[in-house]
């Protein structure tokens, strides 16, 4: 902002003020839990750029039902996502999925994933054989990864199980979740578990075994879950709950820190606001993260600005009558040369969703493919639709109802090392009191890791402000 440039003033002279950058669920989450911790005196703004709240949760009316065009669910295996939504009044909203399995598309055959795999990665040596052809190569005696180190994903199954495995079973997963490169995707920040598995075991199934051994012998609770109505009933109803000032449209510009704690200039640059807090949580992606730290802590700016992002595009199609299998949906291998990656059948995997029309989501798209959101909608649906056909064998109708959804630099990238690195920025912002950083581009892709990356910044913050 140039010096000739006024700024008008907003906040109320006294309070206790934090502001919170962004608006996803990561930011409602933060603010929750700060007006928790901070009582009903203090002021929580959260300024966010979009016209929504939500970020990458985004639900629709589409063909009669509330289907996502972003984000599908909840993680429930982990206990922030449901903790939250039981907190704000959607416990008994929570829905969960049917037992069907998701299966593996394989030369225009769906087939069955390993019962105990994680991320694709087999448990039992004789799946490794029985999908793959392949076994596990021997091993030294020694543990796979030393105390805190990393690799990347494809290093470790190629080195250990062989390509065939990583490009059938692995990168498939993997795909689904992050649109990414096994080769350079971090195992230590997307299986964190497995890689403290891995510094106790030198064979990979056993580490994969230690994980996936059932804890007790009575039922499996869900992996996950989601929210009667869309998960939009969950961000909406957590902003209540926090009874934080909602700034939308609001681009947050600059970031300095003062004497009495930090100032942002915000909004529109004819008529910028100037915001001043006591602190401030930065729950944007890495990009804009990175510039309104450059001048605030250059390591903690480094550190962001390395976080690469894939894009992905979505495909929604109501069917009147198809025949679907028992199946939640599939994954398939780049190798098998297809644009569409995954699909879920989500009238069978959500039967909160009813049968009355067959809803089918359609994900395309991995990193590097980002020329593919330059096509119009009409050729996405309709590469999608044929694709979908080729997957399932057979020629479908015409859908009743259709739409194409595309999510530019949705999903991070974590490259070996990540985790050090975001440790490294978080020791550098600890020397500016009143800061943290927070969201998917730190703390891992999700709705439930991107609650408890929100929540955790907020007791951060929560807590300097209570010292003082």
């Amino acid at each position: 902002m140039s010096p000739m440039t006024p700024a008008r003033v907003t906040g109320t002279p006294g309070r206790t003020r934090v502001l919170i950058v962004g608006g996803g669920v990561t930011g409602m989450a933060a603010a929750h839990r700060l007006r928790e911790r901070l009582g009903p005196d203090a002021e929580v703004i959260v300024a966010e750029q979009s016209m929504r709240l939500g970020g990458k949760i985004h639900t629709v009316d589409f063909a009669g039902r509330p289907v996502e065009t972003g984000a599908e669910s909840l993680l429930a295996a982990r206990p922030e996502a449901i903790a939250l939504a039981r907190a704000v009044g959607l416990g008994d909203a929570l829905v969960y999925p049917s037992a069907l399995k998701p299966a593996l598309s394989l030369g225009g055959e769906l087939v069955d994933f390993p019962a105990g795999h994680m991320m694709g990665i087999p448990g039992d040596p004789a799946d490794v054989a029985a999908i793959a052809n392949a076994k596990e190569r021997p091993d030294n005696g020694l543990p796979i990864l030393e105390p805190g180190g990393d690799m990347s994903v494809g290093a470790l199954v190629r080195a250990r199980l062989g390509d065939e495995v990583l490009d059938r079973l692995v990168a498939p997963m993997l795909g689904g979740v992050y649109a990414g490169d096994v080769d350079r995707l971090s195992v230590r920040a997307v299986m964190p578990q497995l890689a403290a598995a891995l510094e106790r075991h030198a064979r990979l199934t056993d580490a994969v075994n230690e994980i996936k051994r059932p804890v007790t012998d009575g039922p499996r609770k869900p992996v996950f879950a989601t929210v009667d109505g869309g998960l939009n009933r969950l961000v909406t109803a957590t902003s209540a709950a926090a009874r934080a000032e909602i700034r939308l449209g609001m681009t947050v510009r600059e970031l300095r820190q003062t004497p009495y704690g930090w100032e942002v200039i915000a909004g529109p640059v004819p008529d910028p606001i100037k915001i001043t807090a006591d602190a401030v949580v930065l729950a944007v992606p890495a990009s804009p993260a990175t510039e309104l730290l450059r001048g605030v802590e250059p390591q903690a700016a480094a550190a962001l600005s390395g976080v690469a992002y894939a894009s992905v595009a979505l495909a929604a199609f109501a069917f009147d009558q198809i025949d679907l299998p028992e199946r939640s949906g599939f994954l398939t291998p780049a190798s098998e040369g297809k644009t569409v990656k995954a699909a879920t059948f989500a009238s069978k995997k959500w039967p909160h969703l009813g049968r009355r029309r067959q809803i089918v989501r359609v994900s395309m798209g991995r990193l590097g493919e980002e020329a593919l959101l330059q096509y119009d909608d009409v050729t996405l649906a309709k590469t999608a639709l044929r694709e979908l056909g080729e997957h399932l064998g057979q020629r479908l109708p015409q859908p009743v109802e259709q739409r194409v959804d595309r999510w530019g630099g949705a999903l991070p990238q974590y490259t070996p090392g990540h985790d050090a690195r975001i440790a490294a920025a978080r020791v550098a912002l600890a020397e500016h009191r009143g800061i943290a950083i927070a969201g998917a581009a730190a703390d891992g892709v999700g709705i439930a890791a991107c609650i408890a990356s929100g929540q955790r910044a907020a007791e951060y913050i929560a807590a300097q402000i209570q010292a003082d």
